[in-house]
């Protein structure tokens, strides 16, 4: 089923337990950005081709290795779903994500907290949704143009403790435990093209420095 003409509300069957609540949280997220217009590109998987973007790319990870750095784009979003705990360089890749993407694109990334080890082929990395935040913006990101969250409850931890439990809305509760976050997730968009205005100002300084000499000449 195209994604792009259907809501995932009514996709729910059948789907992994922990992931409902963000998917359809990430889902609204990404229509929100008018997706026709988007140049994307997608880290480890396929999920997101059938959305309706302008263009679409997917880089399989670890072929393409994105903590050592991408040579594509620029792209006006990237998505990296459940893969940034296997990274073992989580920040160089969030760099690299930061390098490939436009002057005001967005970075959406979903990652797991209470979920057990997962080695595919290692298991690095947890992260709540105030870390992600934090992490986010320490890569380069503005904090105030971070938007993160998180959902998880008591039962769902339980039923995903020896295997991937799929969601029975007949018996399955989708309330949220703020004690018990499963998964987290955050958009994040990059601000001004910090290099182009390193290189503007320090012209201008320039400039400025060449007039000053030029009135201390007279």
């Amino acid at each position: 089923m195209d994604r792009g003409d259907a809501s995932r509300d009514n996709e729910v069957s059948g789907s992994h337990y922990c992931r409902i609540v963000m998917d359809r949280a990430t889902d609204r997220l990404v229509r929100s950005l008018n997706p026709g217009e988007l140049d994307t590109a997608e880290i480890s998987g396929k999920k997101w081709r059938n959305f309706g973007f302008r263009s679409y790319r997917s880089f399989r990870y670890p072929e393409h290795d994105i903590c050592s750095g991408i040579d594509e784009g620029p792209f006006d979003l990237i998505i990296a779903e459940q893969v940034w705990e296997h990274l073992p360089r989580p920040y160089k890749a969030t760099r690299n994500v930061l390098r490939m993407l436009t002057a005001g694109g967005y970075f959406l990334v979903t990652v797991p907290f209470l979920i057990r080890y997962h080695g595919n082929p290692i298991d690095c990395t947890r992260w709540t949704k105030e870390g992600l935040e934090n992490f986010l913006a320490e890569c380069g990101f503005p904090q105030d143009e971070v938007v993160a969250e998180d959902w998880g409850n008591r039962e769902c931890v339980v039923a995903n403790l020896s295997e991937w439990a799929e969601f029975d809305e007949r018996e399955h509760s989708l309330a949220h435990e703020q004690e018990f976050p499963m998964v987290a997730w955050a958009l994040a968009k990059k601000g001004a093209d910090t290099g182009l205005l390193q290189s503007l100002l320090a012209r201008n300084v320039a400039r400025i420095r060449h007039l000053l000499g030029e009135v201390r000449k007279r």
